[in-house]
Order: structure tokens, then sequence, then C-alpha cells
């Protein structure tokens, strides 16, 4: 039998590693490898490299599976983003990024001992994943790429999988409790964490839209009439991610508690060195990770 590793054990070690996946979509790697191929709109970018494992699938895909963002808005860059690069070029571009973005952000570590013993550990967790793809359709697609021979390469394409496996497991929960891709979005900003104007314009949604789903969200019982969650809000919205915690857990299973803390303390200062280094990851988006530990 597999040890035990808590829920929280399972946040705690997401967060701590999630800045060696996140970075992709804030280097500037990313968006001179896409224009490389031909993609030169950075949202254009974002919607092909995050869903190109799945193939050249057209938008409806993309908006069930991204879930929180403006249909609208995936709509202008897919299918569109086919017409210029395959799947296949979109996924090598993505991988050159994040080869320059971690090999900048590491030097010569990203060869390291340290480096290929979290390598090891994340790829053991992120495997264990993939014997539970059901109902998980972005991990999944992701799941069947090849892994690189790299250690930083394997690092950052383990916490992808992770990050994927959480990530469907935490949309199934929100549909779940009744709350849409704009639903989701306004609860959180609801929370207080993220300011909501940013969560609106980020992901796409007119000022007309998000007003109607935070009357919507209202009408369901979650706010408080200043659009804070109200108690029924917030113990729902922590039904919520204690559920995903449990979702989680399975991965991480595979190297126990032990390994656990151990890929916490090997990626404290890798993800550090990203955080803090020149590759434009928010800082503000790495304390509110830490805090939600």
């Amino acid at each position: 039998m597999p040890p035990t590793v808590g829920s929280d054990t399972a946040r705690r070690t997401f967060r701590a590693l999630e800045p060696i996946h996140g970075m992709v979509y804030f280097s500037p790697y990313g968006p001179t490898s896409y224009a490389a191929i031909g993609i030169t709109h950075p949202r254009m970018g974002y919607f092909a490299s995050r869903s190109a494992a799945l193939g050249a699938v057209p938008a409806e895909v993309v908006v069930a599976t991204f879930f929180n963002f403006s249909p609208a808005l995936i709509h202008r860059a897919l299918p569109a983003a086919w017409d210029l690069a395959s799947p296949a070029d979109v996924l090598a571009a993505r991988r050159n990024a994040v080869d320059q973005s971690l090999r900048q952000a590491w030097g010569e570590n990203a060869d390291g001992v340290e480096v290929r013993e979290a390598a090891d550990l994340a790829r053991r967790a992120a495997e264990r994943a993939t014997q539970r793809p059901q109902g998980r359709p972005l991990f999944a697609a992701h799941a069947a790429l090849e892994w690189p021979d790299e250690p930083h390469l394997v690092l950052w394409h383990a916490q992808t999988l992770l990050r994927e496996f959480r990530g469907d497991g935490h949309v199934a929960l929100l549909l779940t409790a009744g709350l849409d891709g704009l639903g989701a979005l306004i609860t959180h900003s609801a929370t207080g964490v993220i300011p909501a104007e940013a969560l609106r314009t980020s992901r796409g949604w007119s000022e007309q839209e998000w007003d109607a789903g935070v009357e919507r969200v209202r009408d369901q019982g979650w706010l408080a009439e200043d659009s804070t969650l109200n108690e029924e809000g917030r113990r729902r919205r922590r039904s919520i991610e204690d559920r995903t915690d449990e979702l989680s857990v399975f991965p991480y299973e595979a190297i126990g508690e032990d390994g656990c803390a151990r890929l916490r303390e090997l990626a404290g200062p890798l993800s550090a060195a990203i955080v803090n280094g020149d590759i434009n990851y928010p800082a503000a988006l790495a304390t509110r990770y830490a805090e939600a530990d």
C-alpha cells in the first residue's frame, strides 16, 4: 500500500513548485518562441500553447477545459492559431521557452544534483497520476506527451502534469457547486485575495458580463450586498478548496510525506530563483501562493 499523504501536504507541495511551471506564462521567452513560428499575439500564444497537447482543437474545447475565460476571447485566438502553426510546432516552441527560461533562472544549477533529485521525485508523483486520468482531459492530454530528457525539463513537465491534474479536479468541483467559469472568478475575487478587475480583464469578460455574473452568483446565495462572500459563500468556497486538496493527494502518495517534504525543500530555492530573477514571474502571485499555505 502506498504511504498516506495528507491533503494539506498535496496543497503545500503543489504551491511550492508552481512557479516552476507557471513562469512559462510570463517569461519573455514565450512570446519570442511563438513569434518564431508565426504566432505573434500573446493571447493566441497562451491558448495555443496550453491546448496544443489536445491537438488542433476548436475553440469550444478550450472554452470547456480552460473553464473561466470568456468564450469570445478564446474564439479570437482559436482555431486561427492552427492556421499559423501545428500543435507539434507550438509544443516545441513552448518547450524551447521553458528551456531558456529555466536555464536563465537557474544557471549552471539547471543540470545540478538538486534539480535532478527534484525532477525524480516530481516525476514519480506525476507518473502515479497517470493511473487516474478519467475526468481530467487537460491532464490526460499532457500526460500523453513524451517525457523530455533534461532534468530541468523533466521537473517542469512533471509539475505541469500535477498542475493540470489538480486543475481538472478543481473544475469538476466548481461545476458540482453550481458555478460556471465566470461564477468561479467572481467567488475568487470575493475572497479579497485578488482584485475583481484583475480577474475580469485577464480573462476577457466585459463589465456588463461581470456585473450580470455578480447578480447571478448573489442570487445563488454566495455573496453579501458588498459582493464579498457571505458566511454561506465562505463555507462553500472552503469546501471546494478542501476537496480540491483531497482529490490531489493520489499522485503524491507515490513519494509519501517524507518525499513531499524533500521535494518542497528542493523546490524552495528553485522557485525563489524564478520569482526573484529576470523572467517576469509576478512576485505578487508567489506571495498569494505562500499566504495560501
